[in-house]
């Protein structure tokens, strides 16, 4: 069942999404070849409850950590550890957060130092389909158009769209109705409502679209061992224009302003 949200909803909805925003500007302001994914978490989890939410990922399920730090052939789902990030590496932070009983959850890939122009590309390109499948998140489309604008849009690139995990609806539980696939046909699915709340997120492989679980039954990764790029934002379906709950501006500037992050696909 889908639960639209009113107005009053939607605005707590924005302070949760705003909030996961700012923990992962905290994220990028620091991150750094050499940096323990560990670390991470820890800085994630004090900023969301200095501001007075708690991590939504911890014990999900069982899931043992704040936040989700995913690196290289990780699609999502790895688990902050001792493992340290290297030059070349990209890592994609997950932060999910509760305030007021609302959840916000999205997630940013950032590049540390020096990748090769294929990753870059990459990187690009799935946070432009991002874009393109919120553009069809209005009033009168349906759920196929989202899925296909990025199925289009990273296809045309030769890369692997991942069937295997979708996006979904959110509100005051981090998984609602419906699934919001990244693949799809135009014109198909569930016609899209006003004040239906989502979090999009392309999951795009440079390589294979196949992924398989790892051993610690957690960490997705593709069944190539090539990298995999994750974006995601909180989105609310309106008439002509979708409204995005969560800013990647404020991350954007902090990775630009930290040099040990490259910026070099923008």
């Amino acid at each position: 069942m889908i639960l639209y949200k009113t107005n009053e909803q939607v605005e707590l909805m924005q302070i949760s999404a705003l909030l996961v925003s700012q923990t992962l500007t905290e994220v990028a302001k620091v991150l750094k070849a050499g940096m323990k994914t560990l670390e991470i978490d820890k800085l994630a989890n004090e900023f969301i409850l200095d501001h007075g939410a708690v991590p939504s990922f911890y014990n999900y399920n069982g899931f043992p950590a704040h936040i989700i730090t995913s690196i290289n052939d990780v699609v999502v789902h790895g688990i902050p550890g001792k493992e340290e990030l290297r030059d070349g590496d990209i890592i994609s932070v997950d932060v999910g957060t509760i305030k007021n009983g609302w959840h916000g959850d999205h997630a940013y890939t950032f590049v540390i130092g020096e990748a090769s122009p294929e990753v870059l590309k990459l990187v690009k390109t799935t946070k432009e389909s991002l874009y393109e499948g919120i553009k069809e998140a209005v009033v009168g489309k349906r759920l196929g158009d989202i899925g296909f604008a990025i199925q289009n849009y990273n296809e045309k690139q030769g890369y692997g769209v991942v069937r295997d995990l979708v996006g979904h609806g959110l509100g005051q539980s981090m998984h609602e109705d419906p699934q919001v696939a990244n693949y799809g046909r135009k014109g198909s699915g569930t016609m899209l409502k006003e004040n239906l709340v989502m979090a999009i997120e392309p999951m795009i492989n440079m390589g294979t679209k196949d992924v398989f679980l790892d051993k610690d039954n957690w960490a997705i990764r593709t069944a190539d061992g090539k990298p995999s790029v994750h974006f995601e934002h909180d989105v609310c379906v309106k008439k002509g224009q979708a409204l995005i709950l969560s800013d990647y501006s404020i991350i954007e500037a902090a990775e630009q302003a930290n040099v040990n992050l490259n910026t070099s696909y923008y």
